[in-house]
């Protein structure tokens, strides 16, 4: 693989990076800077921000708004928004919905809803897990009986609860999956719906997290009565949409440049803090190794990333290949937030956070580290966990 980039690649970095610096919007540089929670515009302004540039959604097959860019571009995009430390753009809609609606929704469908999550109007959550039904995801209970109306019109009336629901408390809509044939074997009953949040029956209640944060939520539905139209594929085959949605969403956790920015911090930190013996801690040769063994890893997988990018320009869609990034990924991202809490030190004793932003005790690189090593450790779980993937892995690629 030639590592050198071209004049043009060159260029087009330069571009990137201008348009960054000149377009990031300052109120959210502020609000990230002083650590202050974002609110849903917030984090909706710098999705408009690549809308209205056409930037949005470069993965996208062109006639749909994708940017038509080579794989090399959208890694230097990827790279160069990890380094200027944006906000990330929310999944659910751009990076995991929508590749389901463009390729397997009716042309209505396709008019309908990808507008909307081009632009960031529609704010999209996922209704994937249950209490009962997470690594075992076809496993799930959440029923949808079709009736005919009154008026002659097909619904579905949905009756279940859905479990680590991100952000479900800002969402507009949600895609969720459902069990529509309960006679069926697990994986051939299931049904992929598209629900309006503000529906009645629909409730959603908070879950605080470990780090107390409101993250996640428990999202109840009773009697909510669905469109059938609004069903993305066939009856009984949502499956097939599930399998294809998660394929994107592994490939998106594990979060090569952004974990390539960390790494640096994490060295920033360690020349800064000092170790036991009294010099600074990158200096100290069992740390030094962790943090070496640790960048090694993280280039490995930069380099599956490439060829993961590299399949999908010539219109290959991520395969069993994604379950890779997401292991790997995850794995070296709760490896360097343990790493950047060891280098915190006792400033980044999670108590010490409690006098607020404002109180902080110690250095502003150590506010947040242990909540944040905190919420890492679901990474390895969402999107299927890494012992799930595993399984695929040994199926799809090794044949056991």
């Amino acid at each position: 693989m030639n590592l050198d980039f071209t004049p043009e690649e060159t260029a087009f970095r330069a571009e990137v990076r201008a348009f960054i610096k000149d377009n990031y919007p300052a109120a959210l540089r502020a609000k990230q800077d002083s650590g202050e929670p974002l609110t849903k515009d917030d984090m909706l302004s710098w999705h408009k921000v690549l809308a209205k540039k056409g930037w949005v959604a470069p993965s996208w097959p062109t006639q749909f708004g994708g940017t038509g860019w080579t794989p090399t571009q959208k890694y230097i995009w990827s790279e160069e928004q990890a380094l200027a430390d944006t906000q990330g753009i929310l999944p659910f809609g751009i990076a995991m919905l929508a590749p389901v609606v463009y390729t397997f929704g009716t042309e209505e469908q396709k008019a309908k809803f990808l507008p909307g999550i081009y632009n960031g109007d529609v704010w999209w959550c996922q209704g994937y897990s249950e209490p009962g039904a997470g690594s075992d995801l076809a496993s799930l209970k959440c029923k949808a009986e079709r009736i005919t109306a009154d008026d002659g019109r097909e619904y579905y009336i949905v009756n279940g609860q859905k479990t680590w629901t991100t952000l479900a408390q800002h969402a507009d809509w949600g895609f969720f999956l459902v069990r529509t044939d309960p006679d069926a074997k697990p994986q051939a009953g299931i049904s992929f719906l598209l629900i309006d949040m503000k529906s009645p029956g629909i409730s959603v209640r908070p879950i605080i997290t470990l780090e107390g944060g409101h993250e996640v939520n428990d999202v109840f539905l009773d009697n909510v009565k669905v469109p059938v139209e609004n069903r993305i594929f066939h009856e009984n085959q949502g499956w097939t949409c599930a399998k294809a949605l998660l394929a994107h969403e592994r490939s998106g956790i594990a979060g090569i440049a952004r974990s390539k920015r960390g790494l640096e911090k994490l060295r920033s930190m360690a020349r800064t803090e000092r170790s036991d013996a009294g010099g600074a801690l990158l200096g100290d040769a069992f740390f030094r190794r962790k943090v070496a063994e640790l960048e090694i890893d993280l280039t490995a997988l930069e380099f599956t990333e490439l060829r993961t990018l590299a399949g999908e320009s010539s219109g290959k869609g991520p395969g069993p290949e994604s379950s890779i990034l997401k292991i790997k990924g995850t794995e070296i991202k709760q490896r360097l937030q343990e790493l950047v809490l060891e280098a915190a030190g006792h400033y980044g004793a999670p108590f010490l956070r409690d006098l607020g932003h404002n109180a902080q005790v110690g250095p502003d690189y150590a506010v947040d580290v242990a909540g944040d090593m905190f919420n890492g450790r679901k990474t390895s779980i969402f999107g299927g966990s890494n012992e799930i993937q595993r399984n695929i892995i040994a199926k799809m690629v090794l044949g056991l």
